[in-house]
């Protein structure tokens, strides 16, 4: 049962993460317009326009990033039964890998972008959703 939990806190933890971050990427226009021509839908149009974005282009994707990575660690180092800190920083890790992936996919981003995405919205936010935690759960490991 306590495997199973464990397994369940990974799923949740990913799940709720991804939901938020696709929420607020999906937002995102809504708020700071995107510049003329973009296509939010196709990754080829952002890429194509990504000399012209603006700082402010880049402040909802990283809070989409770091807010759901953040999220998704919470739940799973709630939710999990032990080693609750490995939990959130595995939300962290495998959010990493999709903020890597991201990376390859629009080769035109700026370099400041990636290196502050890659550096500060993943592992940090996973273990920020640990200590958070522990106001609410005991440590088990």
């Amino acid at each position: 049962m306590n495997i199973l939990r464990n397994i369940l806190a990974v799923i949740i933890g990913a799940f709720v993460g991804a939901m938020l971050n696709g929420w607020i990427i999906g937002l995102s226009g809504t708020i700071i317009p995107l510049p003329e021509g973009v296509d939010p839908n196709d990754i080829k149009s952002i890429n194509e326009h990504m000399p012209i974005y603006e700082l402010k282009h880049f402040i909802m994707p990283f809070l989409a990033h770091a807010l759901g990575t953040l999220v998704g660690a919470i739940l799973a180092s709630l939710i999990a039964f032990s080693h609750k800190l490995y939990f959130a920083l595995g939300i962290g890790g495998l959010f990493l890998i999709g903020g890597v992936m991201m990376v390859f996919m629009l080769p035109n981003s700026p370099m400041w972008f990636n290196v502050t995405d890659i550096v500060f919205a993943y592992i940090p936010m996973g273990w920020l959703g640990y200590k958070i935690t522990m106001g609410f759960t005991k440590p088990t490991n």
